[in-house]
């Protein structure tokens, strides 16, 4: 079995909410999960970091942090891609790494990176600095239109996130 092929499963069974089994493959794969997200190769990587999310590996977390620093857009967006997912029910996630989601949203060079670290910030809790990052994204004229876009959804659920409470 591949490690796609296990954390397509590690996926059905998080699904199903068959923790035992889900733990079983977690300490079966664990190890292969670690060498995916430290390989060489960036699509290596890059699956490794989507593996993690999949099997739902919270205690991986600081391993995202290096993939968010990875120097393949790939593997960046697939470490979002993963902390998103990971982050839906626990916004401390992203305050942990809200310092480099901020980072990338506004500077990272791939717009697809930019996008999905905006996304990611939705998460969150609707932190003024965060906001007015997402205000300056949507008023740049150098912004690109879908880039714009989505920081204005996100700061808009932020900011129904924060009326709300």
């Amino acid at each position: 079995m591949s490690l796609a092929d296990a954390a397509a499963a590690a996926d059905a069974l998080a699904q199903a909410g068959d923790e035992k089994a889900l733990a079983t493959l977690r300490v079966q794969w664990d190890e292969e999960i670690e060498a995916a997200a430290r390989d060489g190769d960036y699509r290596v990587r890059a699956q490794g970091y989507r593996a993690i999310a999949q099997f739902r590996f919270r205690q991986k977390r600081e391993l995202l942090r290096r993939g968010l620093e990875d120097e393949s857009p790939a593997a960046r967006g697939s470490a979002l891609i993963a902390l998103e997912g990971l982050s839906r029910g626990h916004p401390g996630d992203i305050n942990a790494f809200r310092p480099m989601l901020h980072e990338l949203a506004a500077r990272d060079p791939n717009p697809a990176v930019r996008r999905l670290a905006i996304i990611c910030l939705k998460n969150g809790a609707a932190h003024r600095d965060t906001l007015q990052l997402l205000e300056g994204i949507t008023e740049s004229d150098e912004t690109d239109a879908e880039l714009g876009k989505t920081a204005r959804v996100v700061q808009a659920s932020l900011k129904k996130k924060a009326s709300a409470k």
